[in-house]
């Protein structure tokens, strides 16, 4: 009987994209807290124009702002790993044996002895690009950026904040006194942190209990930048400050 290994051909799957889902979160966290703890900060003013006039000037100078940012970011990214890969192709051209010692420390620190990992070390002198990639993977810990990602990472984290933001203003549009609309949009943000902090963190792989504690997280945080800046414009508002 053939007691060979059975192969599966079904793979692992992993989900590769980290970076989307990190801009997305960003950018929509972002967007719930911060128009909102302006929006309920202005609210306190009495004014439901001042708070939709106040709330839109920085639901799209925020938005404009997180995707330039999200862009800087990603371009910065990708000259950091081409500046880092130009300086391990010299190493390995110009200091091979400094460079072979560099890969028998990384492997040896996982258990092998020097005799163990030896072929390896000196094939890998046989394939100077795969040698380089080695040593950005292992020794440098740097994943290559895709050379798209900053359009996309723009793109994403630009509309997700402007989303976010925008959803507790709507109550803003509709009610005209601006306390009774806080009180709608306080409800509809809680619900939207409860559900997105819960959402998050379960797409992520978190546990449910895990996921549970993401969305007290995120409703925490939302909650205190909405107490903090309603409380600081009410104060200076009824301030002597002219």
């Amino acid at each position: 009987m053939d007691e060979s290994p059975i192969l599966h051909s079904a793979s692992e799957k992993h989900r590769n994209n980290s970076t989307v889902l990190r801009d997305l979160i960003i950018g929509f966290a972002d967007g719930l807290t911060v128009p909102f703890a302006l929006t309920a900060g202005l609210s306190s003013l009495g004014s439901s124009k001042l708070v939709i006039t106040g709330g839109l000037a920085e639901l799209f100078s925020g938005s404009i702002s997180m995707g330039l940012g999200a862009y800087l970011a990603s371009v910065t990214d990708k000259q950091h790993y081409d500046t880092e890969k130009t300086r391990e192709q010299k190493e390995v051209r110009e200091s091979p044996e400094e460079e072979m010692e560099e890969i028998y420390r990384i492997l040896c620190a996982y258990g092998p002895q020097r005799a163990d990992v030896a072929p390896f070390v000196n094939a890998m002198r046989l394939y100077p690009d795969q040698w380089v990639q080695f040593m950005m993977d292992f020794e440098l810990k740097l994943e290559e950026p895709d050379r798209r990602s900053a359009y996309v990472s723009a793109a994403v984290m630009g509309i997700s904040y402007f989303i976010g933001g925008l959803l507790p203003m709507i109550p803003y549009f509709a009610i005209h006194r601006a306390t009774h609309a806080l009180f709608v949009s306080i409800g509809i943000t809680a619900i939207i942190l409860i559900v997105f902090g819960y959402l998050k963190c379960a797409y992520a792989g978190c546990n449910q209990r895990q996921s549970i504690w993401g969305a007290v997280q995120t409703l925490c945080i939302g909650a205190t930048a909405a107490g903090a800046s309603y409380g600081i414009v009410r104060a200076v508002d009824s301030s002597n400050i002219h």
